[in-house]
């Protein structure tokens, strides 16, 4: 009999899409568990128990120092209780471990800010040092739209796998791409891993606004690892599963299933060959 595969959803701090994430993840056939941090840190719920974390959206500790920079710094030095060994006391530790054992990773919109706040996302050299960052958009407000995206098909993001285009909604008003240096850019592109740009209804790349909704650098909406199995995204995937939750499902003939399912879908698919 095959193994279910569970996701872990993290909640508290501001976080506001949790529950939007785990009907994703079942809706995609696995179990799914919204944990507060709290437990995590509190020892009672072990990362090593699932196969799929989830970093949903929302607002970290109302985003004061930036979009989930506090939220970061509490992930890098928070102390997780009943441990012995140093590495495993500490909640980044974990998360490395997780990470290591090749498992999936995503972060969604503030997910998204976390994991490349603590050097998570891109890590190409599996250093773990931040070099890239999601600040204020360019227009300098908070932008609540609908956006066409074009996929990388070279990319090695398990998520993506056989999808060349969605239409997803975005929510943020710091959710403009930039990396430390150019060269940083370029490795991203050289690549593959900026998976998914904003695009033209006819998916091609795009720095126009609306398409371009936050004047990302080379229209990034979303990058992965070099392994694929770490991604994040500022489009909301889990706000579109259902065809009602498009914004002319009254009007257009849509498939029962919203493309943000696929990604899914994908994840769980790619974790069941593993197990």
């Amino acid at each position: 009999m095959a193994k279910t595969v569970k996701a872990i959803v993290i909640s508290g701090h501001g976080t506001n899409c949790e529950r939007e994430v785990a009907h994703a993840c079942r809706l995609a056939g696995a179990d799914a568990d919204i944990v507060h941090i709290a437990e995590l840190l509190a020892g009672r719920v072990d990362l090593n128990d699932y196969h799929f974390l989830n970093l949903a959206g929302g607002f970290l500790d109302g985003d004061d120092l930036g979009s989930a920079k506090a939220g970061a710094n509490r992930l890098l030095h928070a102390q997780v209780a009943g441990h012995a060994d140093e590495q495993a006391q500490s909640l980044a530790g974990q998360l490395k471990e997780f990470i290591a054992a090749g498992k999936l990773v995503m972060g969604v919109c503030n997910g998204f800010q976390l994991l490349v706040k603590m050097g998570l996302l891109p890590a190409i050299d599996g250093d773990f040092q931040q070099s890239c960052t999601l600040t204020n958009n360019d227009g300098g407000r908070f932008e609540n739209r609908w956006s066409w995206l074009q996929i990388d098909p070279d990319s090695p993001c398990v998520y993506t796998r056989g999808l060349n285009g969605l239409y997803l909604p975005i929510r943020h008003g710091e959710g403009k791409f930039v990396t430390d240096k150019p060269e940083t850019l370029q490795q991203l592109e050289d690549l593959h891993l900026t998976v998914m740009k904003y695009a033209d209804c006819d998916l091609h790349p795009t720095m126009d606004f609306p398409d371009n909704p936050n004047g990302s650098h080379a229209s990034i909406a979303g990058i992965c690892d070099p392994t694929g199995r770490l991604f994040g995204l500022m489009p909301h995937p889990e706000a579109y599963v259902h065809r009602t939750h498009h914004p002319r499902w009254t009007r257009e003939t849509l498939p029962e299933e919203g493309m943000g399912l696929l990604l899914y879908r994908n994840a769980v698919n790619f974790i069941e060959k593993e197990l």
